[in-house]
């Protein structure tokens, strides 16, 4: 080999290696974001290239542009530089790589980095399916759903720097477009919070708004709280109302959730108070939105597992419907306990669920399916028997299968009086409507009480009468046996025979006897008999006296002509002859 062909091959070998370097042979450095690579639109972003300690120069390159994004030295130590972004609008939205310049060359570009600028379209709903409350190791469903037409939804879960799951959406028979995005199995080890962001295939670095966050609570196989209000279920809009969780294990912080919720559940800690724990959780004014199922969970601070859920409370909100339905009793409103009672709910609008509420009971509200009869929708509400617990004040409402938390507005009130004595006589039934009902009974009660006891003033009076009439009897006036029975006419062909025999049970005009009243009609009243009536009241005597009792029976009166005296005896006065007929 010839000495000009070694130097030539040693030049080459020394000039190789500087010539990989400046082709790019250095090691390819790191880029990432601060506080991540996903943005919202205005805010300050900062990115980071990493490279190597001998580098003097670093650069930061944007997909689409030929030169150069930006250029920056590196801080002390001398390996990496930082590219500030102060205020982010949609021009920074993009894919980015980074490279680092040395005295031996530039090193290779980064693995890029894609920032996303978010912000630019209404934000889509994140929700869980069935409900965000999973049993620890247990699985869920996450829709993500939007009335825009977007073409991919992505998943972000909080505190990872990039997209837990991206895919593309569907769009069922609701009409809304959607994506599941299965997430599990979940544990209580770390938390569960999660947003969900929108975009189309032309601009995927521009996304929608974040949806609201939802977070998944897991829970364990701890004692279930007790979910209550102290007001009733049914409520009004305005009205103010307070959940309140309540449990007999020490928790210090308690959870409130509603199904079918888009926001995160209600966190509150520990209320201290004497008793079991609990948390108030204050809800109100009412308004539609707070009408559904409510369920509230217990945990502790040093873990982040929650306890079984309560059982479910739902709250109702009146007024939401237009119609208002009518609420009536039978027999009537006041019944005595072991009756059977049945209140009727009408509406004459559709509606196909009736809900019958009794006014300060915590229990929700019994609930029937309405039925189409004589031109309105009814139900009825058996109470076979009915007990004294059971009266008081109910209204019924209406509602739709669509909604069934929100109701129409109530009935008229209607009060059930229960007595305590199914033996008791009931009383009449009444309109549903009346409120006079109890004085009207009273009323009979007070005229009933005063009836008897003018009753019996006047039994005593003609006790005391009667006793009376028999001891003011002349003693030794005694009346004979009388001889007929029959009651003949003074005036037929036996009437001297009964005169003679009657004699001495003749009553005079002039001086009656006593213990015998005389009823005399004249003709003037109207008896042209002249008939008069006699009643013997029976007395104490002495035994060799009987005395008669006339009762309807007719003694006639019949005034004779005066006969002519004997032994120049003055004219007898008329005299009143009775016939008595001895029964």
């Amino acid at each position: 080999m010839t000495p000009t062909l070694t130097t030539l091959l040693l030049l080459g070998l020394s000039v190789g290696p500087r010539t990989r370097a400046q082709a790019g042979t250095l090691p390819a450095p790191s880029l990432w974001a601060e506080p991540g690579s996903v943005v919202p639109w205005g805010s300050t972003v900062t990115i980071w290239c990493q490279g190597i300690l001998e580098a003097h120069e670093f650069h930061l390159d944007k997909d689409g542009h030929p030169v150069p994004w930006d250029r920056q030295k590196p801080l002390e130590p001398g390996n990496k530089a930082k590219f500030s972004i102060r205020y982010v609008t949609e021009q920074y939205a993009g894919r980015y790589h980074c490279s680092c310049q040395s005295p031996t060359g530039s090193s290779e570009g980064s693995d890029p980095l894609e920032l996303v600028v978010t912000g630019f379209h209404a934000k889509p709903t994140l929700s869980a399916l069935p409900n965000p409350m999973v049993t620890s190791g247990g699985k869920v469903t996450l829709q993500c759903t939007s009335w825009t037409g977007f073409h991919r939804f992505v998943l972000m879960r909080e505190g990872e720097p990039r997209p837990a799951w991206t895919l593309d959406s569907q769009r069922p028979t609701s009409g809304q477009f959607q994506a599941l995005f299965p997430v599990g199995p979940v544990t209580p080890s770390a938390r569960w919070t999660f947003r969900c962001h929108g975009y189309f295939n032309n601009t995927p670095q521009l996304w929608s708004y974040p949806s609201d966050p939802l977070e998944l609570l897991v829970s364990g196989v701890s004692r279930k709280p007790s979910l209550l209000t102290q007001q009733s279920p049914v409520v009004t809009p305005g009205q103010r109302l307070t959940l309140q969780c309540r449990s007999h294990v020490g928790y210090d912080r308690f959870a409130l959730y509603k199904e079918a919720a888009h926001d995160l559940p209600q966190h509150l800690s520990r209320q201290p108070q004497a008793g079991p724990s609990g948390a108030d959780f204050p809800l109100g004014p009412v308004n539609s939105s707070h009408g559904g199922r409510y369920t509230c969970y217990g945990g502790h601070n040093l873990s982040s597992e929650w306890s079984a859920p309560s059982d479910p409370l739902d709250i109702l909100v009146t007024g939401q419907l237009p119609s208002t339905p009518s609420l009536s009793v039978q027999p009537g409103p006041m019944v005595a306990s072991g009756e059977n009672v049945t209140l009727l709910c009408q509406s004459w609008s559709f509606v196909d669920t009736f809900l019958l509420s009794k006014e300060g009971a915590a229990d929700p509200p019994l609930r029937l399916r309405s039925k189409y009869r004589a031109g309105h929708y009814q139900a009825k509400f058996s109470m076979n028997p009915v007990t004294s617990a059971q009266g008081g004040t109910y209204r019924c409402y209406g509602s739709y299968s669509t909604s069934p938390h929100l109701l129409s507005h109530p009935s008229d009130p209607l009060e059930l009086q229960v007595s305590g004595s199914s033996g008791e006589p009931g009383p009449p039934a009444t309109d549903p409507s009346s409120t006079a009902g109890p004085n009207r009974y009273l009323y009979v009660l007070i005229g009933a009480a005063g009836a008897f006891v003018l009753l019996l003033c006047l039994l005593v009076v003609l006790l005391v009468r009667r006793r009376r009439q028999g001891k003011g009897r002349k003693p030794g006036a005694a009346d004979p046996e009388p001889q007929d029975r029959g009651l003949q006419d003074s005036s037929g062909p036996a009437a001297a025979t009964q005169e003679e025999t009657l004699s001495d049970a003749a009553v005079q005009d002039a001086q009656p006897e006593e213990g015998v009243e005389l009823d005399q009609r004249d003709a003037e009243d109207g008896d042209p008999q002249g008939t008069t009536y006699a009643q013997a009241a029976a007395c104490d005597a002495p035994p060799d006296v009987t005395y008669a009792q006339l009762n309807r029976l007719t003694l006639r009166r019949e005034t004779s002509a005066p006969h002519s005296s004997q032994a120049g005896e003055p004219p007898a006065e008329p005299s009143v002859y009775a016939a008595l007929a001895i029964r």
